[in-house]
């Protein structure tokens, strides 16, 4: 294991069906990792042992579903290729900072597919990729004859949180240009939701 790598995962927003948990639980046990788990009415939670270090999953049970919970500093590889497959089967929202060797690479992923790529080097800011927003002429038409705002409430509620982590990047940054861009969307996002409530 390279010593320099680790990976936080922030603002994950993961769920899962009890198959998906136990299909997680069987991949951890294949990989060789010491692990238990505990469960209550209200939380499930999966401890794994990786060296000397103790990483504790926590999910949130909602009805018959789970939601992991919380932020997580990953050191060992297997492990982080683990929750990486995990992100991508469940379609999960997250912000993966990978750190290694005094570089950050920053993923912004959505939907399980990586939206924008950031590198920090020292004081240096550089984006790698950013995906264009695709959306086709059907799917614009469905938008417009759906009645459902609470569906258009939920979508809004994860624009709003990429908007914020793009907003605070801008900041941390002191990039103007963008930190302005980022408020005006966040201004129209906030009427949208506005209006979505009245």
């Amino acid at each position: 294991m390279n010593k320099s790598h680790e990976v936080e995962y922030c603002n994950l927003e993961l769920r899962f069906d009890r198959r998906q948990v136990q299909n997680l639980i069987r991949d951890l046990i294949q990989e060789g990792y010491s692990l238990y788990w505990s469960e209550t009415d209200a939380h499930f939670l999966i401890s794994i042992r990786t060296g000397r270090k103790l990483v504790k999953l926590r999910f949130q049970r909602i009805r018959n579903r789970y939601k992991i919970v919380g932020d997580y500093t990953i050191k060992d590889e297997r492990l982080s290729v683990l929750l990486e497959k995990l992100i991508n089967d469940t379609r999960g929202h997250a912000v993966v900072k990978r750190i290694k060797d005094r570089n950050i690479v920053i993923e912004n992923i959505m939907f399980g597919e990586v939206i924008r790529l950031v590198e920090v080097s020292g004081m240096e800011h550089k984006i790698i990729y950013q995906r264009k927003p695709f959306v086709t002429t059907e799917e614009m038409m469905q938008a417009f004859q759906s009645k459902r705002a609470e569906e258009r409430a939920v979508v809004l509620r994860y624009e709003l949180d990429y908007e914020l982590s793009v907003l605070h990047e801008a900041l941390e940054a002191d990039a103007e240009a963008d930190i302005a861009a980022s408020k005006e969307r966040l201004v129209h996002l906030r009427l949208e939701m506005l209006q979505l409530e009245l």
